[in-house]
């Protein structure tokens, strides 16, 4: 591979990761229009909305069209709160929703068969989402929990192993292959920085969901930042994807559920801990500013951005998409509880497992971030219900902002991606 190819590899791999998270256009589009631009309502509102089909982009008229209206949508089948259907007898037809009387979301889908093939399309609309309250609740010892688990820490040596990657570095970046020593275990990532002498700011990504390996953000170092992008499953960062999909399958399979009836072993305390040697490794960086760090990430990500900055105050600034792991117990409450959307079966719905995830919950670690934050995520997230985002959000007490690209679903547009790196960038070299 000739190395300027290589380098636009690693520039735009994190960019096209998102933008092919986007759906496809298909060759029947139905239309779903709330008659709000930013798909927001109070309490008591009405919501309308307009429905259309197009074919090569022209409208299709003469077709059924089904529809269902639910509430707080997640994975899981919700309550139905009207269905129908009827003949699309002209370009569009509106529909007019009953009263919502709380606040939260209701999403209306409809969708067309033609020529044996369903097509379908969904919007959703908030209402009043600023004054939704978290299903959660705060353990008493929440606070020492952590400060224990921070102590216990801070007892294993951070021992940093740094290989230098040649065909990965460029000529303005250094490339390495990190192995740090964590509670439990190792923690591994991909640290870029920049080879040109200097005092820099650093931005530490956390990953989402999943098990594989990663490239690092070398996109970061050439804009002047330190940037470590680490792994959470104690595994070397730079193996082959099959390894990944093994484990995947095999012994980390459901690994967010792995021990959830015992806080003090379940998975993610050593994760959540992980993120906090991740700063302690950055801290120790003799190219480090020794002031400015910011930490992102979406979905699984989103949430460790929440949680460190909650748990370690060297965080300055975060920025999280998507966050998961909040608000857990919202099924338990008749609503859409946050990824991995667990408390719906007899497997998890256990006392033990349902306390556990109190010490766990973005809710919880939300109510102690004191940096200022940018957050962004849509209403058509079916795998983080924006209900438990909301949950979240509205907790926080520092300095934040919202941005809200309605349609989007567990994906996030380019602008989103430009808009938070500029506001970062902005953060941490001021």
């Amino acid at each position: 591979m000739k190395p300027k190819f290589y380098l636009f590899l690693l520039l735009v791999l994190p960019f096209v990761t998102h933008v092919d998270a986007q759906p496809r256009k298909q060759l029947v589009q139905v239309i779903v229009s709330p008659d709000h631009d930013d798909w927001t309502y109070e309490v008591g509102d009405q919501a309308e909305f307009t429905i259309t089909a197009l074919k090569n982009n022209v409208p299709l008229q003469g077709i059924e069209v089904k529809y269902t209206v639910q509430p707080d949508p997640g994975y899981r089948t919700m309550e139905l709160l009207d269905e129908g259907s009827f003949i699309l007898k002209q370009e569009s037809v509106k529909i007019k929703t009953e009263k919502f009387d709380r606040p939260g979301f209701l999403r209306f889908t409809a969708s067309v068969e033609v020529d044996g093939k369903k097509y379908a399309a969904y919007a959703t609309a908030g209402f009043s989402p600023e004054k939704i309250e978290p299903t959660t609740t705060l353990p008493a010892d929440f606070e020492s929990f952590w400060s224990k688990g921070k102590e216990d820490l801070a007892k294993v040596p951070v021992n940093p192993v740094l290989t230098l990657m040649p065909e990965r570095s460029t000529a303005n970046v250094n490339v390495y292959h990190v192995r740090l020593d964590n509670i439990d275990g190792k923690i591994y990532g991909i640290l870029c920085t920049p080879k040109k002498e200097g005092k820099y700011p650093a931005i530490l990504h956390v990953p989402g969901a999943g098990i594989r390996p990663y490239y690092g953000v070398v996109s970061d170092a050439e804009q002047g930042f330190i940037s470590f992008t680490i792994g959470i499953h104690g595994i070397p960062v730079n193996l082959d994807k099959s390894v990944y999909d093994n484990l995947m399958q095999g012994p980390l399979k459901n690994y967010m559920t792995i021990n959830l009836d015992d806080k003090d072993h379940a998975f993610y305390k050593r994760v959540y801990l992980g993120c906090v040697r991740a700063v302690d490794f950055i801290e120790g960086l003799d190219n480090f500013d020794g002031e400015n760090i910011g930490v992102t990430g979406g979905s699984q990500g989103g949430a460790l951005s929440i949680v460190t900055a909650g748990l370690d105050d060297r965080i300055s600034y975060l920025a999280a998409f998507y966050p998961a792991l909040s608000d857990l117990t919202g099924f338990l409450h008749h609503r859409a509880g946050g990824w991995p959307q667990l408390f719906t079966d007899e497997f998890t719905n256990k006392p033990e497992k349902i306390e556990t995830s109190k010490y766990f919950d973005v809710v919880n670690f939300a109510r102690f971030v004191k940096v200022p934050g940018f957050y962004s995520w849509g209403y058509n997230d079916n795998v983080c219900p924006p209900t438990s985002m909301y949950a979240a959000y509205n907790v926080l007490p520092a300095e934040k902002e919202l941005h809200v690209f309605p349609e989007t679903h567990h994906w996030a547009f380019p602008e989103q991606h430009q808009l938070k790196n500029k506001w970062l960038f902005e953060k941490l070299k001021n």
